[in-house]
């Protein structure tokens, strides 16, 4: 399957995964509300999800897809899968001992994990069953990402990419009769919530399993030992784990500095929620696919495929990003009070989010070019600068927060957020193109900037049109009035892009079609 058909494949995935995960929201809120079960339920599930970024996911496959990827194309399948039973069985014995002793200690790692809630006895009692309901998630999401890091290494990327549907689809189907006709209290409600969480952790386990299985490369359990590949996996895995650690300090030093101004935690939240969307869409797909296709051409001396691999990932990167962030700019406002302003979510709500929006669709491009250019350092293995890359932007990242909250309040944190992606997407560049791995030629900077002029002139387009159609979008006019001009406005403005992108000659839709019907 073509570089392009594998982005469309695990995109789509993802939308669908995104799209029941807006669903399986509404579900909660309806469910939950936002009582003191709806904070203990979420701060449980927020415990295991934390070890899942720092651990399963980014740290796991940025140190072991080069590793595995460069055991296939040198040395074949069998000494691929002896590394990955290898790499695995350190993983299993890890996780067995952190789950077991989670269990046993989860009382005193809440007391430091939620603090605000020891005065309340009732709530952190239920925080600790939840939580400890919901830990063993994290075995699975590990073991997911590690077999689901095998399959994309093997080209077969549709279970680990529709695997976090499953769990949206097991959350929403637990949901239905709480909201139906079996009625619970809050705390009998979370409970019921966290048991359909777990479940949904173990179907994501089983799909992902059963595709490793079909394609016969079920790693075997062994009992973990130390030799020099083990030992270099962990080496490269450290750096990663850092860079997660990085990336956490900087939500939750965010976190503080929002909270010195009402309900800025909650607008930074809603906006992050939408401009996220195309980022792990986009975001997502690109990074999934690339690792792999990279590694596997870097471990077998093709460099001019890698080179061309990567080239045609920025320019996808691009063509798909930027016209999904000026989209956002033009029409932030319609945006957000098509989907949120209801109930206690009012216009001003609507304006402030927008505002906040706005900045963070600013940065949605450089979120996206980090996603294309760390792989040009994790699969020659180098963990070590992107890390350092990340914590110069965290940096940075806090400074403009400290300076322009004052000022702007959560607009100065949505601008510093895209201002620090920027940052990290042009040193990730600039260090690549010193090392020889990165280089655009006349032709491909021409096409960028058109991308980037077309973009701007649909962005223009849809603008201008919002203004004319404000009186439709505004505050308290019908819903579907309001939906129905909005997904006018979306396809005029998809319809206008993708002329402008053939006409221009930036990407002719021919030869984009080509690419998504190619099978190699």
């Amino acid at each position: 399957m073509s570089l392009y058909r594998n982005f469309l494949s695990v995109g789509g995935l993802t939308l669908v995964s995104r799209i029941a995960g807006f669903v399986r929201d509404a579900l909660m809120a309806a469910v939950l509300g936002t009582g003191p079960a709806a904070d203990a339920f979420f701060a449980a599930f927020r415990f295991p999800n934390l070890f899942r970024r720092l651990f399963a996911e980014g740290a796991f496959n940025t140190a072991f897809v080069p590793m595995f990827s460069g055991a296939l194309e040198r040395s074949g399948p069998d000494a691929a899968l002896d590394l990955a039973s290898r790499i695995i069985a350190w993983l299993l014995a890890a996780l067995v001992v952190v789950t077991i002793l989670a269990e046993i200690f989860m009382p005193q790692l809440m007391l430091a994990f939620v603090p605000g809630f020891v005065d309340d006895k009732e709530k952190f009692e239920l925080t600790v069953l939840l939580t400890r309901i919901m830990f063993p998630y994290l075995a699975c999401m590990s073991l997911m990402a590690a077999y689901g890091a095998i399959l994309n290494s093997l080209g077969r990327f549709f279970a680990a990419a529709f695997a976090p549907v499953i769990l949206n689809l097991v959350n929403i189907a637990a949901m239905i009769p709480l909201v139906t006709f079996w009625v619970q209290d809050p705390a009998g409600s979370a409970i019921w919530v966290s048991v359909a969480t777990m479940t949904g952790g173990l179907a994501q386990l089983w799909l992902v399993w059963s595709a490793i299985r079909r394609a016969d490369f079920v790693p075997e359990f062994r009992l973990p030992r130390i030799d020099p590949e083990v030992r270099r996996f962990w080496m490269l895995a450290i750096p990663a784990i850092l860079t997660g650690g990085i990336t956490q300090i900087n939500i939750f030093v965010g976190t503080i500095i929002a909270s010195g101004a009402d309900n800025a935690i909650a607008i930074l939240n809603y906006a992050d929620r939408l401009y996220q969307l195309p980022l792990g869409i986009i975001g997502i797909a690109i990074g999934t696919v690339l690792l792999p296709e990279l590694s596997r051409h870097l471990k077998g001396g093709r460099d001019n495929e890698a080179r061309a691999t990567q080239d045609q990932s920025l320019l996808a990167a691009m063509l798909l990003s930027m016209p999904a962030a000026m989209a956002l700019i033009a029409l932030a406002e319609p945006i957000v009070r098509v989907l949120f302003e209801r109930g206690a979510f009012d216009a001003l709500a609507t304006t402030q989010t927008a505002q906040a929006l706005i900045a963070f669709a600013t940065g949605l491009p450089a979120y996206v070019l980090i996603r294309v250019l760390q792989p040009g350092y994790f699969a020659r293995e180098d963990t070590v600068t992107p890390t350092i890359f990340a914590g110069i932007s965290v940096v940075a990242n806090i400074g403009l927060s400290l300076l322009l909250f004052p000022s702007l309040v959560h607009v100065g944190i949505a601008i510093a957020t895209s201002a620090s992606a920027w940052l990290n997407a042009a040193l990730l560049a600039l260090f690549l193109a010193r090392r020889g791995h990165f280089r655009m030629s006349p032709a491909e900077w021409g096409k960028h900037g058109l991308i980037i002029l077309v973009s701007a002139v649909m962005g223009g387009a849809l603008y201008l049109l919002a203004q004319r159609g404000a009186p439709y979008f505004a505050a308290g006019a019908p819903l579907w009035q309001q939906a129905g001009l909005l997904a006018v406005l979306v396809g005029f403005g998809m319809v206008v892009y993708f002329t402008l992108v053939h006409v221009s000659g930036a990407q002719p839709l021919g030869l984009l079609l080509r690419r998504l019907r190619r099978r190699g």
